[in-house]
């Protein structure tokens, strides 16, 4: 059975799988990133990876994958197949691309691991059958994906969807990437846990804890709900005046508070446009899987436009 290689790394855990031709799981795999042991040690991984997947596809589906496509975080430049910087697992300038294409012998893509989570939720997800989407995640930091009729957009250097850095308070909270008052400061779910944290005196207290608090009508809790959720307005309002999305598709770790993120939010969006067109302000549908199915489909786009008899190992 003809089948792809999908592998999405993350700052702690790496998910994997074969993914046969219409997008059904036929294996997958979950194994800890390991970035305690440096940068190298990382990316020896990932081939491993790769190559037992490899080894496991021509074992049990009568032949081995056609291509790969591996998601990865941080900076990525596409068109050349290398991971540009990546703070959290040490990496600088490292051709994943060519790496894994040398070990394996077939084609490999290589993508930011939300622009990749946002053409699986666009093509797949909560976005299937929308010509035009904007995904965003609501995690660690905040990032998005641009989908324009199926697929997503990366930007002339790899920047395109860096919604997390749209400056929401101007003069606020620093931001490591240089700026001061960026979204992800105000409505990441880490910032969110935080606000929480320093507010109700728990140093463990976490986004969902603010969530939950909200919920059981804790005053502070909604206070530092809402300044997130404002925030998080403002900076959607900015991107939709921009790229007229048709459908918002809001992710990640905060977007997991359901409604009691959704309903302010639809509320504060609808307050904030005034020519522009409403978009449809929906769940993402895919959770945690989003990026490896998104891998896949970048695997499997490449068979439309690659010969795998022209790569050999």
């Amino acid at each position: 059975m003809r089948h792809v290689i999908a592998i999405d790394v993350g700052g702690t855990g790496t998910k994997a799988a074969l993914i046969g031709p219409d997008g059904e799981l036929l294996h997958q795999d979950r194994r800890a990133t390991g970035r305690e042991r440096g940068p190298d040690a990382v990316v020896e991984d990932i081939l491993g990876l790769a190559a037992a997947l490899y080894a496991h596809g021509a074992e049990h589906f009568g032949e081995p994958a056609a291509a790969a496509g591996l998601a990865v975080p941080g900076i990525v430049d596409e068109d050349r197949g290398v991971a540009v910087y990546a703070a959290n697992l040490g990496w600088r300038d490292v051709p994943l691309r060519d790496l894994l294409a040398e070990r394996l012998g077939i084609p490999v893509a290589l993508g930011h691991d939300v622009r990749t989570g946002g053409l699986a939720e666009g093509r797949t997800g909560a976005g299937k059958g929308t010509d035009r989407f904007l995904f965003v995640a609501l995690g660690t930091g905040i990032a998005g994906a641009i989908g324009l009729d199926g697929r997503v957009e990366a930007g002339a250097h790899g920047f395109a969807g860096e919604i997390g850095h749209i400056v929401v308070r101007p003069g606020g909270i620093a931001c490591p990437c240089g700026q001061r008052g960026c979204l992800e400061r105000y409505a990441s779910a880490a910032a969110v846990g935080e606000a929480w944290a320093a507010v109700s005196g728990s140093p463990g207290a976490d986004a969902a804890d603010c969530a939950k608090a909200v919920v059981s009508g804790d005053p502070n809790a909604v206070r530092v709900w809402q300044e997130a959720v404002d925030a998080l307005a403002d900076g959607l309002v900015t991107a939709l005046t921009l790229l007229d999305p048709r459908t918002l598709i809001i992710g990640g770790g905060l977007a997991e508070a359901g409604e009691t993120l959704f309903t302010p939010l639809r509320v504060a969006v609808r307050r904030r446009v005034t020519f522009q067109k409403l978009p449809s302000v929906v769940p993402a549908a895919l959770g945690d899987a989003a990026g490896c199915l998104g891998a896949g489909l970048l695997a499997r786009d490449l068979l439309e436009t690659t010969d795998p008899s022209e790569v050999t190992a």
